[in-house]
């Protein structure tokens, strides 16, 4: 393919232009460019290495990824000494810095042996009856965003009325 930009060399590179949505443009528009790398360097474009750069740069990846993750293998909390294969380990924290220097792990332990990370099971001290009002305080709430953005004004004035009474 030739250089859609100077039309006489070969296209070495291909550029993908996304631009953005908007009201009047909900889907993404994609537009594509082949350029020929004096081009591409002329438009400041990182041109593509040649091919034998590229297997080196991939070994030098590969080596450093290596490298980084056995140094995150050796993390040790510097309050209690524990590392993060004697958490693995173990399954428990040597002190409460470790849920923040382990926290990956943790949740990983957590989804393990609850199915989630997340809590949600009931709230201590909190009435099924309140619980139900600030549940349909907050439906309310979503539906009156909603009637808002759609410009129904009428019935986000319902909506809010009924918030207000419900606060009372």
């Amino acid at each position: 393919m030739i250089c859609q930009n100077c039309h006489k060399n070969p296209a070495t590179v291909t550029v993908v232009e996304i631009q953005p949505t908007s009201e009047k443009q909900p889907d993404p528009v994609f537009r594509e460019e082949q350029l020929c790398e004096i081009c591409a360097q002329a438009k400041n474009l990182p041109h593509a290495p040649a091919p034998h750069k590229a297997l080196g740069n991939i070994w030098q990846l590969l080596q450093t990824s290596g490298q980084a993750v056995s140094e995150a293998e050796n993390i040790t909390c510097p309050d209690c000494g524990m590392t993060r294969e004697e958490f693995r380990q173990t399954g428990r924290v040597g002190c409460p810095a470790d849920y923040d220097l382990f926290a990956d792990d943790v949740a990983t332990l957590l989804e393990r042996v609850h199915g989630a990370a997340e809590h949600a099971g009931r709230l201590p001290g909190v009435s099924p009856e309140a619980l139900s009002r600030l549940e349909s305080a907050l439906e309310l709430k979503k539906r009156l965003r909603v009637a808002i953005d759609d410009e129904a004004y009428e019935n986000a004035a319902r909506i809010r009325d009924e918030l207000r009474e419900m606060e009372q």
